[in-house]
């Protein structure tokens, strides 16, 4: 039973990260850095703190009791996936929901889902998967194979993204992707999905943070045989200022560059709606690792849960490359082969479930 929970609320938060972008589309007048940045603040500093609040009892002394070397280890390497969710920004803006989310994390599915066992194999810590453990054990073998499985997929729906690019002409192309550029795209999205696996990262190095809530919880309810629902919303808030830091910088730069500063107060854009919409999407996409940490909770944070989440987050943003008719217009063998790397994402995500329940 936990595992399935797990399994659900891991989909829940790859519909939240698979959906988040869709908001920002309603908005009109603004140019990219200025509402990217509204999300973000949402995204970032306002809501995790809040969702702390709900969920972790004494959340700030949590924090203030860390010590530096987790607090500054957690803090870097959200400043690192800042960078890559800086990027994948401009990967759906070249790319399309579609074809970016599945390029952008097929390479943090598997970066973030294997490089922290190989870490564990050489700095070995109680409770954590090592890479000898999925190497080694019928129920790692499994999830490695799902992992593969997703991977190939990934591969597959890149292939189809190639097709496309062969088939329409510009001018469709740019009906529903209205920058699309297949070289721009994918070397952002390479970059933006390598740099997204920080934030897995940085969940393992604020560990301590979420095993301190844990305790709090449990000396709270000392009949209680199940971890702690909510533990990871303590690392969020540091772990998200280090992400806040490197895109205030850079959408402010930008802002300073492109001089729309103006953005904020034009009266000639829909102001209530932009900034409505921004908040949204900012709220939804927090929403993903709100769900993600209660998922986590109940696989445990190696690749399972990390290749869940992100198997979902492909799935979900698919669905919407169709519904935003990303794909019209494409050949029949293009369709097919887009269905086919959905469908071996799928595949793999049954996979890694029933891995972990063997665990």
């Amino acid at each position: 039973m936990q595992v399935i929970l797990g399994v659900i609320y891991h989909f829940i938060g790859g519909v939240a990260s698979g959906s988040f972008y869709v908001p920002y589309k309603r908005v009109k007048g603004w140019n990219w850095e200025s509402y990217w940045i509204i999300g973000g603040l949402f995204s970032w500093l306002i809501v995790p703190p809040l969702a702390a609040w709900l969920t972790v009892p004494n959340f700030t002394s949590i924090i203030a009791q860390t010590d530096s070397s987790t607090f500054w280890w957690t803090y870097f390497w959200g400043i690192l996936w800042g960078i890559g969710g800086l990027t994948y920004g401009l990967g759906m803006r070249y790319l399309g929901m579609s074809l970016g989310n599945s390029v952008l994390l097929g390479f943090t599915a598997a970066f973030g889902a294997l490089v922290p066992s190989i870490y564990y194999n050489f700095a070995h810590t109680p409770g954590k998967t090592t890479f000898s453990d999925l190497l080694n054990t019928s129920w790692g073998q499994i999830v490695l194979v799902g992992v593969m499985l997703c991977l190939t997929g990934i591969v597959i729906c890149g292939r189809a993204g190639v097709l496309k690019e062969k088939e329409l002409p510009a001018e469709k192309k740019k009906e529903s992707v209205k920058e699309f550029s297949l070289v721009k795209g994918l070397i952002v999205c390479t970059i933006s999905g390598i740099l997204s696996a920080c934030f897995n990262y940085g969940i393992e190095a604020g560990t301590p943070m979420a095993e301190s809530a844990n305790a709090v919880w449990k000396a709270a309810n000392p009949g209680e045989t199940v971890e702690f629902l909510y533990q990871n919303n303590v690392i969020y808030i540091v772990l998200l200022w280090g992400g806040l830091t490197t895109n205030l910088i850079w959408c402010m730069t930008l802002n300073a560059r492109n001089k729309t500063f103006g953005d904020y107060t034009n009266r000639q854009a829909p102001l209530l709606r932009n900034y409505f919409f921004s908040a949204l999407a900012g709220t939804v996409w927090f929403l993903q690792f709100f769900f993600y940490g209660m998922g986590e909770s109940k696989l445990g944070n190696g690749a399972s849960s990390w290749i869940l989440h992100m198997a979902f987050i492909i799935l979900v943003a698919n669905i919407w490359g169709i519904a935003l008719k990303e794909w019209s217009g494409v050949s029949k063998k293009t369709k097919i082969t887009i269905g086919v790397g959905i469908i071996l994402i799928l595949l793999s995500v049954i996979l890694v479930g029933y891995g972990n329940s063997l665990k």
